[in-house]
């Protein structure tokens, strides 16, 4: 089970890796693939006995197909940051994948049959969604002081965009049942297909996007983890867990980055940081 709290510790922090490490939407997401790619070319060069057993036609298609998926989500995630601002767009981002993925993985993969199982996992879905629309409430008394400058509609448009990408990546993987250790390296080229697709004639082979490369590193290791738990617990519990660690990234935004927030925001991040970690305990105790 401990596994499956790796990817909420990694994920948790690549919002705290990328905003240290700078650059726009398309440098932050090539960097991120790029790093992926290397952390995947290494678990293969240490699996490559596993690799050569699942290697195929059909492990390509998916890997590739979830890949170019994550990348259309991460890279409309970071557009969505820089128009409504990392403090509404990652905990909106979250709920949204959290809400389509988990719904997936109970209704369409039958992870959940049992009346207590669904009895149970819609509340812990229901202190995961609160939990996310606390830390994403601002104080309406709170001067525009914090230089964003807000565009609500591309905000939607982009969050709307990502949340299909982040979907199809995860349930993709699931719906073919490819064999998801072998997957990684498959899926990284993927990604990195994506990303140079979307930085296609843009100036992202800068400073920014080679040092995004650690943020990618930090994705590779909680994407290994989170599908090896998806094989232990399932997608529902798996993906939820992993998408706890808007907790590391909320404080971590505050306290590392600089972000500011009044006494009131700070009661609703708090309040919002419990109820994920409720939602996470339901969840965790349903296998």
């Amino acid at each position: 089970m401990w596994i499956a709290l790796v990817p909420m510790l990694a994920w948790g922090s690549i919002g705290l890796v990328s905003g240290k490490m700078g650059g726009d939407a398309h440098q932050q997401t090539l960097g991120m693939t790029f790093g992926a790619l290397i952390f995947a070319i290494v678990t293969t060069i240490f699996s490559f006995q596993h690799f050569l057993q699942y290697n195929s036609f059909k492990l390509w298609t998916v890997g590739i197909v979830s890949g170019l998926c994550w990348c259309l989500g991460q890279n409309n995630q970071f557009k969505a940051m820089k128009a409504i601002g990392v403090s509404k767009a990652v905990p909106i981002s979250t709920g949204a994948q959290l809400v389509t993925t988990t719904i997936a993985g109970a209704v369409f993969f039958h992870e959940w049959t049992t009346t207590r199982q669904l009895g149970f996992g819609f509340l812990a879905l229901l202190f995961l969604v609160s939990g996310v629309v606390f830390t994403s409430l601002r104080d309406k008394s709170k001067a525009d002081d914090d230089g964003i400058k807000e565009d609500r509609t591309e905000g939607a448009k982009t969050l709307i965009v990502s949340t299909i990408g982040f979907l199809l990546y995860t349930v993709v993987v699931t719906l073919f049942s490819v064999n998801t250790k072998a997957m990684i390296l498959p899926q990284a080229v993927g990604m990195v297909l994506g990303g140079f697709i979307f930085s296609y004639r843009k100036n992202s082979f800068e400073k920014p996007m080679y040092k995004n490369m650690l943020t990618g590193l930090f994705w590779g290791a909680g994407n290994f983890c989170m599908f090896q738990a998806t094989v232990l617990v399932g997608l529902a519990i798996s993906f939820s867990l992993a998408q706890s660690g808007i907790v590391i990234s909320t404080f971590g935004s505050i306290f590392l980055l600089g972000e500011k927030k009044t006494r009131k925001e700070m009661v609703y991040v708090t309040i919002g940081s419990i109820l994920v970690i409720i939602g996470s305990i339901i969840l965790g105790m349903l296998k």
